[in-house]
């Protein structure tokens, strides 16, 4: 999320040196990552023994198409889940052709050889794939309106000498809205986190030479398969957020929140919230 500053940063390399992807051209496009546990590349005529077997998937309950709501929701919802986290990722994002389209190879991890239909893209989309579209769309364009979102130099956290009302550039937060402590950190089996970033604290400038000042932002994240009731924290960090992202309800309001209040993250999601006002230059 923050650019990989361990591997880049002592060599004095910015977050650019980071290309994050979820897809990549060998392996299961984004929709076959969510719909396969196993790869099928039968077409291929190698027995399925060509292509790699550890692809990370998920298929979330059913292997392949199926005809099952919940199912199909799910799989939608996780996909936006991982568009989100690659596009509110510092660094520089990769994304694969036609995923943003869900674009499937049918389960096919290895489809070099099938110049067919498993590996052509169809410009034909039903309102589903429509849907994800414009969801992509949004993210892109939040992410490109917002410098806090593309950083050109690596965030600085909180440092223990830091005084505890000073709002650093990045803050990790617990769903109580408390800054995570080493225990926190150090909890295996946590499934949430919330993240604030500071655009009022960019160490730069645009190509006029003005500061830049941007929204803050509020990134929180739930894996757990159950919904989890998150704190947004106190006034210092903001007074008023505006959701504007929720991938269990993506076309849902733009609901207005507090600082302190509580906001609920569905099963399995992803909430973005921006501060109502941009500081002033």
């Amino acid at each position: 999320l923050m650019g990989s500053s361990d591997l880049y940063e002592q060599n004095g390399r910015k977050p650019v040196a980071s290309v994050n992807f979820i897809t990549a051209h060998d392996g299961f496009t984004m929709n076959d990552l969510v719909s396969y546990n196993e790869k099928h590349n039968e077409a291929n005529k190698e027995g399925n023994n060509d292509g790699a077997n550890d692809n990370r998937s998920w298929n979330c309950g059913v292997e392949g198409p199926t005809s099952i709501h919940d199912v199909n929701e799910l799989r939608e919802r996780q996909m936006r889940n991982l568009f989100s986290t690659l596009l509110m990722s510092q660094g520089i994002p990769m994304i694969c052709a036609g995923d943003e389209v869900m674009r499937t190879q049918h389960g096919n991890n290895n489809a070099y050889c099938q110049d067919n239909a498993i590996s052509w893209m169809s410009w034909d989309y039903n309102e589903t794939q429509r849907d994800m579209f414009d969801f992509v769309s949004k993210l892109i364009h939040l992410r490109l309106h917002h410098p806090v979102l593309h950083r050109r130099r690596f965030f600085t956290g909180r440092s223990n000498d830091d005084d505890v009302c000073d709002i650093p550039q990045v803050e990790w937060l617990d769903h109580n809205g408390t800054v995570m402590d080493m225990e926190d950190w150090s909890n295996t089996h946590a499934l949430s986190v919330m993240i604030y970033l500071n655009g009022s604290d960019i160490p730069e400038t645009d190509w006029y030479g003005t500061r830049m000042v941007d929204n803050d932002f509020i990134l929180i994240f739930n894996a757990h398969y159950e919904p989890i009731t998150f704190t947004l924290p106190d006034k210092r960090y903001g007074e008023k957020w505006k959701l504007i992202v929720d991938t269990y309800n993506p076309k849902g309001p733009e609901l207005l929140y507090e600082a302190g209040f509580n906001i609920v993250a569905q099963s399995r999601s992803f909430l973005l919230l921006m501060s109502e006002h941009k500081p002033e230059h």
